[in-house]
């Protein structure tokens, strides 16, 4: 006579089994049901710790790369207070306001500009741009940097969607201001502004000339320059000992400006250091026209991220940046300090590890910028190795550590780790063997 099968468990007390998980009870349930239907209940844990790990939630960042675009690129450490805001009250009437005069006022004067306003994403920015100046009519941009940046941003398509028509000109390698003074001057022309791209992460080298913001201011029509990245000034006088030798060449929107623009935009997570936001600053009256558009409405940000970037605006304004903006704090941390705490993880790993076999040394290394900011840039920085492709191991720790493989070493490089992460290194590292 046959057994009798094992009886499954019920949905209900496997789901409760799992509530050390963290997950809401419906969640729990769904995996529970799943997991007894595929004939699996004790695979149920499991597929509660994938769920959770599907989730957004704080990593520690040791790829060396600053602005980690998958990592949420700048990380924040401005955090908003609970409850409301006078998001569009203008508290000295009681009249409604305007949710771009708070960051707005602050961006222009940061860039020396009339005005400023903020959008959702520099992509939008420069949609909003478009749509606002020259819709319907031309703009001049260099063949040169009519191109593809990371994420999808090209600029012909957002050209398109604008609903201006693009008008090359140049070639790829060399334009000139004879090239835009030609296509301004052609018979039945209809251009409206010129745009000039900061290329991001592709390069020309070689063969190669460029037209200046100083020389386009010449044309009669504005120049709008994407600058990308969204480094704020040129000499860095935030912090002090000045600019350091890695940001040497890149385009700034108070220097932009300076030159001849009438608008800049840039991003708010890039060398900025604050939350996904597009910025907008220059001339006062193309700043209305663009306000005035339908798009604005649509593309505006919401109070958490204005929130945070009024809080990254005030600390360049006071001057304590690198106490208040993690990017720039983890950017200027002398390698000496880095090498220091290297040490520190690979003595603590070594009385960690007991008596198995382990190999972590300290290393130097070099980070990048990263997000298409400062291509071919580097950072001298200093971190840990371990030989052997520990990446996926590590991306299950808790907190999960985000590391790099090269040349058959892991190496975690600690100038994108906050200092009090390197506990979580320590531990993680602790529970490793030689690859």
């Amino acid at each position: 006579m046959a057994a009798p099968s094992t009886r499954p468990p019920s949905v209900d007390a496997l789901a409760r089994s799992l509530a050390g998980t963290g997950l809401p009870h419906p969640l729990l349930v769904d995996i529970a049901r799943q997991a007894i239907v595929d004939g699996e209940p004790a695979t149920a844990a499991s597929r509660a710790a994938e769920l959770s790990r599907t989730l957004l939630q704080p990593v520690v960042n040791a790829s060396g790369v600053l602005l980690h675009t998958n990592l949420g690129r700048a990380p924040l450490a401005a955090r908003p207070a609970a409850g409301a805001t006078n998001l569009e009250l203008d508290l000295a009437t009681g009249d409604r306001g305007s949710r771009h005069a708070h960051c707005g006022r602050l961006v222009a004067r940061l860039c020396r500009a009339e005005a400023g306003f903020i959008v959702n994403n520099n992509a939008a920015a420069v949609l909003l741009v478009l749509a606002a100046l020259t819709r319907g009519r031309e703009v001049l941009v260099s063949r040169g940097e009519s191109v593809e940046i990371g994420g999808g941003f090209r600029v012909p398509e957002v050209l398109e969607q604008s609903g201006a028509r693009l008008v090359d000109v140049g070639t790829t390698n060399r334009t000139r201001l004879a090239d835009y003074r030609r296509a301004i001057d052609r018979p039945g022309s209809a251009v409206a502004a010129v745009l000039k791209v900061h290329p991001s992460n592709y390069r020309l080298e070689g063969f190669v000339e460029a037209t200046s913001v100083t020389e386009l201011a010449l044309l009669p029509v504005p120049v709008v320059v994407d600058i990308g990245s969204g480094l704020l000034d040129a000499a860095c006088p935030w912090l002090p000992d000045g600019p350091p030798r890695w940001v040497d060449g890149e385009p700034a929107a108070r220097q932009t400006l300076e030159s001849g623009a009438a608008l800049v935009t840039f991003s708010g997570d890039k060398l900025l250091g604050g939350p996904q936001a597009g910025i907008v600053a220059g001339r006062a009256d193309l700043i209305r026209a663009c306000l005035d558009h339908p798009l604005a409405r649509a593309l505006r940000p919401g109070a958490l991220v204005l929130a945070a970037l009024q809080d990254t605006l005030l600390a360049y304004l006071r001057r304590d940046v690198v106490d208040h903006v993690p990017f720039w704090r983890m950017a200027t941390t002398p390698v000496a300090e880095l090498r220091r705490r290297a040490e520190a993880i690979v003595t603590r790993v070594a009385e960690q590890s007991g008596t198995r076999q382990f190999t972590v040394a300290g290393r130097p290394l070099q980070s990048l910028p990263g997000a298409g900011s400062l291509p071919g840039t580097t950072i001298e920085s200093y971190g840990v190795a371990l030989p052997g492709d520990h990446a996926a191991a590590l991306r299950q720790a808790s907190p999960p550590i985000v590391a790099r493989v090269s040349e058959g070493m892991t190496l975690l490089d600690l100038r994108t780790v906050d200092e009090p992460d390197d506990r979580h290194l320590v531990s993680a590292l602790a529970q490793l063997g030689d690859g």
